[in-house]
């Protein structure tokens, strides 16, 4: 007999345990070279050796011949031998044929048989499985133990290491593997702490945790700590033994009996088979799960066939554990079936996501491919260039004729660098995109420029009414231009309180001008980079605004406003007022240098409109480069103008509201800007009066007022419809005529929306603003004020009053939130009165004796500034003197300790205010006289103004009135 070599190949799916076991695991562990001599005695002995392993198999012919292994055997593709063998045999060998290797186990089992029954005092060295009736319990953590099926398992316990062992040598390797419950403390926990908690687990403490219905379980070998199990069969704990190692009794147990011939549980077994036909054509694994099993267990019976779909599906342990306590084929068989079949829908969702990830991944590499064939191709014909010569192509495409030499130079140089570089390194974008800025840009490229000055004047009446100063500026701009031939920049700069029109003249000027128009706003600014530029050198570098301007517009001299200059931020990132300085300097921005083109730039033709609300905020340094223009704000008279000129014509044409259908008095309109909208811009007013318009819309709406226009179109739509479907009827005329007829009754009955005085609450609610003039006879120790704040001109009162009375208790108080500044002005006024009073009246010792208390109405706005002066001191002496001031005066001013009076700022708005108030007299400081005198007529129309340098002549104007009665 020629040797054979035995090697018993076991391969376990992932879902059996998490501990990885061998492609090829020697369960005999005997490899045998002998020559034909000694061939019978070594097959007996390996044929003993496979019958120990295996001793639960006990093939026969029905098993053999099963319809349900054939379908198994032909769904796997085994080939099996003839059914006409009446046992299994394992192993073959050239010399022997397969009856003689059966004669011979026959043969040997046989002499067992009588080996026993001569001496059954003796204990058997190879006891079948079922006569192990105490066994060590072993912990399974994972997934149960199926028969027919090998599982790994490590064990760290030394002594039941050392059991294992010792039961191996008394030819007695079996135990008992159970399933361990899930710990009552936690759900779930990591494969770590599970093996931890096993390891600690000990006698009672281990049997409570272990489930009762196990697996009979031959030691297979034994590795270190690694332990190699076969399942057997089913076991039930009945009884702890010991407890170190866990030692019980098991009851064997056994399948219910059960009909082979049962339709139902033939139905199901085949669905099953079905079942798992359609699996292992997903999986190869699966499939080699089945020649292993077939291999070492036998043929597939019923209860095989469930055990196995149990034990290879990945369903979770409680379910394989419910299937394994199951007794009764048939529900076996059922709960097997449902595992499959999860399994199965488990497979095509992993088959369609691998498909879907396979068809991208093949599509993106085909169309990669294509692209890169495709690209070749045309470069071979010609057509095509590589990308490095298409884009030194497009950037010579942009060079003009008239680029100044030292920016084409700079380009040459830079596209020469661009053809040594390599596409993909980063170098080679940076020089990419400083070409696309240096050649998109409008080098020696300028607007013609509009040098009419009447159809300049025009187009800025059309856009704004009043601002003469502004467009008288502007005009001057156009005809220095047309005198010279060409244009210079210019550095503009517009202050003045919110919605005065400041943004918007400045693209009112442009169109002017016939310029192009570029906005950006500084308020907040603290990156000097906004203004300069990034260096080439950061990620992301992009140019300043400037640049970016000239790209956009693509002129050289365009106007550029720059909103909220009076409100730049100053940040760690540097000034950037700082670099406004060489940006907005006419002697400098010839050759603006931006940090990310590193080339002079020439600015000279931009004008450079700024706007600001208060110039304070401004640097000098920034200042005193610009040319400003105040804009006070608008009188009442000018209000009405824009109202009825500009702003109820848009907000009529956003509502889409005809002019006949609203009428809007004047009345209403006065009232609306003197008790709503008393700022001094008219943004304010603005939505007000888009408020109204909204309002008559809705009730247009609901009233029926529809347009006639898309009314006439529907019906003549509808009319023709009408006459292709169908053929006209007199019924139907009569019909349309009663509709028209009714739809102009509608509109006839729609009365026109008056808007007036007194309804215009209705629209825009109660007034914001009651009259200023709060004292009809002015009383004792009253004086009316006049003051400037950021939304225009305003009135107030100085109050004086007595607190207390006595000997050498002269004092003052002051309330009315008051700034540092105007405190000091009381300090002083009370200072100049008792001096004044000294001399007119020196036996009055009034201020000596009494306790002064000054107020400044409103006490929640804060005040400051100097200009209260005369107005304090004419307060403390009209209370000292016990007279009132005349009626209708009004003053401002601030006084030296000398009484001078000096000149103050806010002239229009002080003035516009006491017209507000109907104050007829006015004390101004003598130095704001030429202020005065630029005012509008229409402004200074009715009023009776005083100018003084002494507070002498304020004290005649507000006391000496019974003299000029005289």
């Amino acid at each position: 007999m020629k040797g054979f070599d035995t090697n018993l190949r076991l391969q376990a799916s992932p879902q059996l345990s998490n501990v990885f076991l061998p492609k090829k695991l020697s369960v005999t562990n005997l490899n045998f070279r002998s020559s034909s001599s000694s061939s019978p005695a070594m097959l007996k002995l390996f044929s003993s050796r496979v019958h120990h392993l295996t001793p639960a198999i006990r093939p026969g012919p029905r098993a053999v011949e099963s319809p349900l292994f054939k379908a198994l055997s032909q769904l796997t593709g085994l080939n099996r031998r003839s059914s006409s063998l009446g046992h299994r045999v394992f192993f073959c060998s050239d010399s022997a044929s397969d009856a003689e290797a059966a004669a011979a186990e026959v043969a040997e089992a046989e002499a067992e048989v009588a080996d026993s029954k001569s001496s059954s005092a003796i204990v058997s060295t190879n006891p079948r499985p079922e006569d192990c009736l105490t066994v060590l319990a072993l912990p399974v953590p994972h997934r149960p133990l199926f028969p027919g099926f090998y599982m790994p398992i490590y064990v760290k316990d030394p002594k039941v290491l050392a059991a294992l062992q010792e039961s191996r040598r008394r030819q007695a390797p079996y135990a008992g593997a159970f399933l361990l419950k899930d710990a009552p403390s936690t759900d779930s926990s990591s494969s770590t702490e599970t093996e931890k908690n096993i390891n600690e687990l000990k006698g009672k403490d281990l049997l409570e945790r272990l489930h009762e219905v196990g697996t009979l379980a031959q030691i297979s070998s034994i590795q270190g700590d690694q332990v190699i199990l076969v399942g057997h069969r089913r076991l039930r704990i009945t009884e702890m033994v010991s407890e170190e190692p866990l030692t019980v009794k098991v009851d064997h147990l056994k399948d219910k009996p059960f009909d082979m011939d049962d339709d139902v549980i033939k139905a199901t077994s085949f669905e099953v088979i079905s079942t798992l036909r359609d699996v292992l054509k997903t999986s190869s694994l699966w499939r080699d799960h089945v020649q292993t099993y077939t291999q070492h267990i036998g043929d597939f019976t019923y209860p095989r066939l469930a055990d196995f779909g149990a034990a290879i599906c990945g369903a979770n342990r409680h379910q394989t554990q419910e299937v394994l306590e199951e007794l009764d084929v048939h529900k076996r068989l059922r709960l097997t079936l449902e595992l499959m079949k999860k399994e199965m829908e488990i497979s095509k969702i992993q088959e369609t996501i691998a498909k879907a990830i396979e068809d991208k991944i093949s599509g993106e590499q085909r169309r990669y491919l294509l692209n890169e064939q495709l690209k070749a191709i045309k470069k071979e014909l010609g057509v095509e260039t590589d990308d490095k010569s298409a884009l030194s192509g497009k950037f010579k495409e942009r060079i003009e004729p008239n680029i100044p030499a030292h920016i084409l130079q700079v380009i040459e140089e830079e596209l020469t660098k661009l053809q040594l570089l390599e596409a993909s390194s980063s170098e080679f974008n940076v020089t990419r995109n400083y070409l696309d800025w240096l050649t998109i840009l409008p080098w020696g490229n300028y607007s013609d420029e509009n040098f009419d000055v009447v159809r300049a004047q025009q187009i800025l009446d059309e856009d704004h009414y009043g601002l003469s100063d502004v467009k008288e500026r502007i005009l001057e701009f156009i005809a220095v231009g047309r005198l010279r031939g060409t244009s210079q920049g210019k550095i503009i700069c517009l202050s003045g309180p919110p919605g005065v029109g400041k943004t918007s003249i400045g693209r009112s000027i442009a169109r002017a001008l016939n310029r192009k128009f570029f906005r950006f706003s500084v308020g907040g600014l603290g990156d000097v980079a906004e203004i300069k530029g990034h260096r080439r050198t950061y990620v992301g570098a992009m140019p300043g605004k400037m640049v970016q301007c000239l790209k956009s517009v693509g002129t050289a001299n365009p106007l550029v406003l720059i909103d909220e200059i009076d409100k730049l931020g100053k940040g760690h990132a540097g000034d950037p007022a700082s670099a406004l300085l060489e940006l907005l300097d006419p002697e400098q921005n010839a050759n603006f240098l931006d940090h990310y083109l590193d080339v002079t730039i020439d600015l000279s033709k931009v004008l450079f409109v700024c706007t600001a609300n208060v110039i304070d905020m401004i640097p000098n340094p920034l200042l005193d480069r610009m040319e400003v223009i105040s804009i006070a704000g608008y009188i009442t008279d000018e209000k009405v103008h824009i109202a009825r000129d500009y702003l109820e014509k848009n907000a009529r044409g956003d509502c889409g509201i005809k002019p006949e259908q609203v009428d809007v008095s004047d009345a209403a309109l006065l009232s609306l800007i003197e008790n709503y909208c008393r700022e001094a811009g008219v943004r304010n007013l603005q939505k007000q009066i888009e408020k109204i318009y909204r309002k008559i819309a809705l009730k247009l709406v609901r009233e029926g007022a529809v347009p006639a226009e898309p009314a006439v179109t529907t019906d003549v739509e509808e009319a023709e419809i009408v006459a292709k479907l169908d053929v006209e009827s007199p019924e139907k005329d009569a019909a349309k005529e009663s509709k028209e007829e009714e739809a102009e009754t509608k509109k006839i009955s729609v009365e026109k929306v008056m808007i007036d005085e007194s309804n215009l609450a209705d629209y825009v609610g109660k007034p914001v603003f009651h009259a200023e003039k709060i004292y009809e006879p002015t009383p004792v120790g009253v004086v009316m004020g006049l003051a400037w704040t950021s939304m225009g001109g305003s009135t107030l009162y100085i109050e004086t009053t007595v607190v207390e009375e006595g000997d050498g208790k002269g004092g003052l108080n002051i309330t009315g939130q008051l700034g540092d500044v105007m405190k000091e002005s009381t300090q002083i006024a009370h200072t100049v009165a008792r001096k004044i009073l000294l001399e007119k009246e020196p036996e009055n010792l009034f201020f000596a004796n009494s306790k002064l208390h000054l107020h400044v109405p409103a006490g929640a706005t804060p005040k400051d500034g100097p200009s209260a002066g005369c107005t304090m001191i004419t307060s403390l002496l009209s209370l000292a003197m016990n007279k009132p001031v005349r009626e209708d005066l009004a003053m401002t001013g601030e006084v030296t300790l000398t009484g001078r009076i000096l000149p103050i700022g806010g002239v229009k708005e002080k003035t516009i205010a006491a017209r507000r108030s109907q104050v007829k007299t006015i004390i101004f400081p003598e130095a704001n006289r030429r202020d005065f005198e630029e005012l509008a007529e229409n402004v200074k129309e009715g009023l009776d103004v005083h100018f003084v340098d002494d507070y002498g002549k304020i004290f005649e104007l507000a006391f000496g009135y019974d003299k000029q009665q005289d």
